[in-house]
């Protein structure tokens, strides 16, 4: 062999193993696309990332786009994360959802927190939801509806309630239609308080007042999380006992809160991201529905509004503040 052929050779030995690895280590893109991000649960999903061997700078790069609550801003995020060529798309609430819908079919799009998907257009099933969106819904028969059957439980003499809700995501909407629904079986007559921002709270609160309320619903989604104290503040005010579906609203001083555990959606929202990256198409994988539901009681709330929760709620109760 002439030393420039075993050259060619050495030189081809050493190079195609790092080639290889390149490829290997190829970067991935996820966008985030968010109504409202909430900075703690956005780290949940990081640290599912880290534990499956992701490294961000390295094997990921995350790219966030937040809407701050103003869903009209959420279609031309949607398009910037596209742009940004971005592989996965992580779609945080209906709106969201519906604008990556909307701005793609082709990019893999895993979505969370979404009341029923089916009924908000987003897929054809749940078991087989096709095209390339999946990930995870909160069914809201199972969501809104149980917090205030909960809430009649513990007070059983109360006739009117109270739904605030932000108006222009239709998820919420969704969850208050059960939520009524569910409340007239029960006996409850319901006044609807849509609201779009922190502007419309006082004016919401006038119209419990009007309504002669005697507890209040809050479909918090990430919108109205963000102005959860100031809610509490009026709900305490007129002594509204409140139900919401995260526990945050509990522990801030509401009185019972039954839903999903939030960081466990988002670790489950990493492992479909860990998947489609992996090349599993999303049309595959079913869309999951959260088994596990969290009750929270806030025993120094109760204390506060002058009420007794039955033993038959706080031993079922998963956390209880005091």
């Amino acid at each position: 062999m002439k030393r420039r052929e075993f050259v060619t050779l050495i030189g081809g030995a050493v190079v195609w193993p790092i080639a290889a690895r390149a490829q290997q280590k190829k970067a991935h893109r996820i966008g985030i696309l968010s109504q409202d991000l909430q900075p703690g649960l956005l780290e949940t999903f990081r640290d599912e990332l880290r534990k499956r061997g992701y490294v961000e700078g390295a094997d990921i790069s995350i790219e966030l786009r937040n809407a701050e609550g103003h869903n009209e801003r959420l279609p031309a995020l949607a398009d910037e994360l596209l742009k940004s060529n971005v592989d996965v798309i992580v779609a945080v609430n209906t709106p969201a959802a519906q604008a990556a819908k909307k701005a793609t079919n082709t990019v893999p799009v895993v979505m969370m927190r979404v009341a029923d998907p089916v009924r908000s257009g987003l897929v054809a099933s749940l078991s087989r939801p096709g095209g390339n969106i999946t990930g995870l819904s909160f069914m809201p028969e199972a969501l809104g509806p149980k917090g205030v059957e909960l809430l009649h439980e513990m007070l059983p003499k109360i006739t009117r309630m109270a739904a605030l809700y932000q108006g222009n995501n239709p998820g919420a909407v969704i969850i208050i239609d059960d939520v009524q629904r569910k409340g007239e079986q029960i006996g409850l007559n319901f006044v609807r308080l849509p609201v779009k921002g922190e502007q419309d709270l006082a004016g919401a609160f006038d119209g419990a007042t009007k309504a002669k309320a005697q507890a209040l619903f809050v479909m918090d989604d990430g919108a109205m999380t963000e102005q959860r104290q100031r809610i509490l503040e009026l709900a305490a005010k007129q002594g509204l006992p409140v139900v919401s579906i995260y526990r945050d609203f509990a522990k801030s001083g509401g009185l019972i809160a039954y839903g999903p555990n939030l960081d466990v959606v988002y670790r489950r929202a990493a492992v479909y991201v860990d998947k489609l990256m992996k090349g599993v198409p999303a049309s595959s994988l079913p869309v999951e529905q959260p088994v596990n539901f969290y009750l929270a009681v806030n025993l120094k709330t109760a204390k506060a509004l002058g009420l007794t929760i039955p033993q038959s709620i706080l031993v079922r109760a998963d956390e209880i503040i005091e």
